[in-house]
C-alpha cells in the first residue's frame, strides 16, 4: 500500500542568475513499511528532499502526498501539527532543547498538542533506547549517542507512520552509529513504520529495502533491494578496504575507533546485536 508520493517536486532558492535549483522535477512513491536510503554527495539535494517530505519547507512546485493528501494544501499551523503527529523527524544535530531534560524533550510533541503523555509508551521507549536512569539529565549531561537516542524517542513518541532521518549517525562514532541504525531498523521491521534515511554511509544503504541516489537535484538511480543486492559485494568490498585503511592509519598514529577520532566518511563500523525484545508496546 502506498503511503507517500512525491510528484514533480522542484525547489529553487534565489532568483535570476543567482538561482540555485536544489531539486529538479523529482517523483517517486513509497510503500507503507518500506525502508528507503537516499544517498548522494553534499549539495545533491537529498536533505532538501527530506525536509520537503516532512513539511519543514515548501516546494517551488510539485506535491508531497501522505495517504493521498497533498500536505502543502495545509496552512503553516496545520503543517506544524502534521510534523508533530504524522511524521517523526530525526536530525544529525539532535535539535534537543538544552533546558529540557530527557523526558521533557521526548514528550515535547505530545505536550505541545495539549494531550496526555502515554506513560506506558514513554517507559518502554526509555528502556528500549537505554535511557533508564537518565530521565532527568539535560542534553549537555549526555553523550552524543545518548542525545541521538533522545531525538529518536521524541520522533517515536507519537507512533508516527513515517520516520524521516537526516544523517542520523553523521556525528557519531562507529559503535554508536551501528546501535542507532539497529534501533531505527527495529522500529521499521517490528512496528511496520515507513523509514526514510538520508545517508553517506554504504553500510546503512545496504540495510535498506531500496536505495535512491540523488545527483544535482535529480534522481540518478532508484533500486529496490533485489536489484541493489547485485552491487552489494562490490560496495562491501570497497567499505572493507576503507575500514582496513582506517584501522592501519589509527594503529600508525596510536589512535583507535571509538576514542573520539574522526570516523572516515562512508564507514558504518561494527554491527550491534540488539535486544530480542519486541516493540509492540510502543504502538
Amino acid at each position: 500500500m502506498q503511503i507517500l508520493s512525491v510528484e514533480h517536486l522542484t525547489k529553487v532558492y534565489g532568483q535570476g542568475d543567482t538561482a540555485i535549483r536544489a531539486l529538479d522535477d523529482v517523483s517517486f512513491t513509497v510503500g507503507a513499511g518500506e525502508f528507503i536510503a537516499i544517498i548522494g554527495s553534499s549539495g545533491s539535494g537529498k536533505s532538501t528532499l527530506l525536509h520537503l517530505m516532512g513539511g519543514v519547507d515548501r516546494p517551488t512546485s510539485g506535491t508531497v502526498r501522505v495517504n493521498g493528501e497533498d500536505i502543502f494544501n495545509r496552512t503553516d499551523e496545520e503543517l506544524a501539527v502534521f510534523r508533530r503527529r504524522e511524521v517523526g523527524l530525526v536530525y544529525q544535530f539532535y535539535n534537543l532543547i538544552p533546558v529540557l531534560d530527557v523526558v521533557e524533550n521526548m514528550t515535547l510533541p505530545v505536550q505541545m498538542d495539549g494531550r496526555p503523555v502515554n506513560e506506558r509508551r514513554l517507559g518502554y521507549l526509555l528502556r528500549t533506547l537505554g535511557l533508564s536512569g537518565r530521565e532527568h539529565h539535560l542534553p549537555n549531561q549526555l553523550s552524543g549517542g545518548q542525545q541521538q537516542r533522545v531525538a529518536i524517542g521524541r520522533a517515536l513518541m507519537n507512533a508516527p507512520a513515517i520516520v524521516l532521518a537526516d544523517e542520523p549517525t553523521g556525528n557519531l562514532d562507529s559503535k554508536n552509529s551501528a546501535e542507532i541504525m539497529q534501533l531505527l531498523s527495529r522500529s521499521n521491521k517490528e512496528l511496520g513504520q515507513t523509514l526514510v534515511v538520508i545517508t553517506h554511509d554504504e553500510d546503512i544503504a545496504l540495510m535498506a529495502d531500496r536505495v535512491i541516489a540523488i545527483e544535482d537535484g535529480r534522481i540518478a538511480r532508484d533500486e529496490r533491494r533485489g536489484a541493489a543486492r547485485r552491487g552489494d559485494k562490490a560496495m562491501r568490498a570497497a567499505a572493507q578496504v576503507r575500514r582496513t585503511a582506517a584501522t592501519g592509519a589509527a594503529k600508525a598514529t596510536g589512535t583507535a575507533g571509538g576514542t573520539g577520532a574522526p570516523r572516515p566518511a562512508g564507514l558504518g563500523g561494527a554491527h550491534f546485536s540488539a535486544s530480542a525484545a519486541t516493540w509492540t508496546e510502543v504502538r
